[in-house]
């Protein structure tokens, strides 16, 4: 069982890691190449919403299953699982908002309030603070068998 362990942690890495490498052509972002510049004064480049939101929610989409391959490689629990999934979405469904609204405004929230919006919503940052939550809740789980 380790072995399919590792390779589901494996290829939940490798999946996360062709995303982004492969994140020009696999969705519709026109502002990759914006943020890519850095440099705020650039022309704010011209966009469709209907495709803008689709592309990210596919990416997101993708993001969570290939982060929910990782905690379900290492930690073998679905219910933990489910929770990583439900915490995944929660952050989604609160950061994807505020960052149309940056869109919206054309970044006159604040160009770097801007681009870290952009990064919770396309980069699988949450699985970050997921991982080492369900490896201390591993560790307290032995700890408490130990002592009874």
């Amino acid at each position: 069982m380790k072995i399919l362990s590792w390779f589901l942690v494996i290829a939940g890495v490798c999946g996360l890691i062709g995303v982004r490498a492969l994140e020009g052509t696999l969705f519709y972002d026109p502002f990759l190449d914006y943020f890519h510049e850095a440099n705020k004064h650039i022309e704010f480049p011209a966009f469709e919403w209907g495709r803008l939101i689709a592309g990210h929610v596919f990416r997101f989409i993708l993001n969570l299953f290939f982060s929910c391959l990782i905690i379900y490689g290492l930690f073998r629990n679905k219910d933990w699982t489910i929770q990583g999934v439900v915490m995944m979405i929660v952050v989604f469904a609160i950061t994807l908002p505020i960052y149309l609204y940056c869109i919206h405004s054309k970044f006159e929230i604040g160009y770097l309030f801007s681009f870290y919006m952009r990064r919770f919503v396309i980069q699988p940052l949450i699985i970050l603070l997921i991982v080492p939550m369900f490896y201390y809740r591993k560790q307290m789980i032995i700890k408490e068998s130990r002592k009874s």
